[in-house]
């Protein structure tokens, strides 16, 4: 029987934590037997878990015959991890261990190093975070999961039901994992990515800063075929320096901003209006419902229809 280990650290998230137990250990084979042995292991006797304190029945040992590894998520991304919790990771790695993490479990399992040169993710607030703290992973925070093979990784909360869902689909076929997500009530293929869930509020330039002006009259001017020749002019200054405080002070280019608040501006919409798909690309400043729509699903990762359809 495939044993799933799940790796309780302090201040481990409790959502994190129960859902590959519960997942897992719900799932049955065609003839009715288990597909799954879980356990949770923890370092210590006691675990942090915030509201409450846990007592896991295996400690590290645990961890060396499992054929698959958990890592939940932690309240603290940025808190150390402990030698032993990291040998014993690059330990079961070594050996073939297929490990995954859930939301901030990301954290710990690229503190080890086994993730540098892969793809991975985690949730969409702190993917900046990991990105700056681990320079070598190459973090897409617009996924819902990234499987390396032996190495997997999810975003947020529900992000990783969805990886659970993945790895029964991969070791039992997709018949015991549609089971498994009509136990969980969850469909076994969720469209579009994180990227969907994200509100896309834009980072603010500091206050009396040289863009905060030119930011609030093109908040106010969505709707106008604006080119960065005319963000320019309205601005003072050449393109060239337009692009640089851009970066600047926004991470981000002036058209690149500019079309993500429209974006955010036909979120609110979708979510708060009965206008038609159409009607709202034409008021957020698109040329075409056909570009509206394209722009929309190369953001957020679904279709316009399909954000309604979730968040109206």
């Amino acid at each position: 029987m495939h044993t799933v280990a799940v790796l309780a650290l302090e201040q481990v998230i409790p959502f994190d934590l129960s859902t590959p137990i519960e997942v897992f250990s719900r799932t049955r084979l065609p003839d009715g037997r288990p597909g799954y042995q879980v356990r949770v292991c923890a370092e210590r006797e006691e675990v942090d878990a915030g509201a409450f304190a846990l007592r896991a029945p295996w400690n590290l040992e645990g961890l060396r015959d499992a054929d698959t590894i958990i890592v939940p998520g932690v309240s603290d991304p940025t808190a150390p991890l402990s030698p032993a919790v990291r040998d014993a990771l690059r330990s079961a790695a070594n050996d073939g261990t297929r490990i995954a993490s859930i939301c901030t479990g990301t954290f710990p399992l690229a503190a080890t190093g086994l993730l540098d040169g892969l793809r991975g993710t985690t949730h969409w607030s702190v993917a900046g975070l990991l990105a700056t703290l681990y320079p070598d992973v190459d973090v897409d925070p617009d996924v819902l999961y990234v499987d390396n093979g032996q190495f997997l990784t999810s975003a947020g909360a529900a992000a990783g039901m969805d990886l659970c869902l993945h790895m029964i689909r991969r070791d039992y076929g997709s018949a015991v994992a549609a089971h498994a997500a009509r136990l969980s009530v969850m469909p076994l293929e969720r469209e579009g990515g994180q990227a969907q869930f994200i509100v896309h509020d834009h980072t603010p330039a500091p206050q009396g800063s040289e863009l905060e002006a030119l930011l609030t009259w093109l908040r106010g001017n969505l709707t106008r075929d604006l080119t960065l020749s005319d963000i320019a002019a309205q601005s003072g200054t050449s393109t060239r320096t337009l692009i640089r405080r851009f970066r600047d002070q926004t991470g981000t280019t002036p058209l690149q901003w500019l079309h993500r608040a429209r974006i955010r501006q036909a979120q609110h919409l979708l979510e708060t209006t009965d206008h038609s798909v159409e009607r709202i690309g034409d008021q957020v400043g698109f040329g075409s419902p056909t570009t509206f729509r394209d722009r929309f699903k190369r953001t957020t990762g679904v279709s316009p229809q399909t954000y309604r359809r979730t968040f109206s």
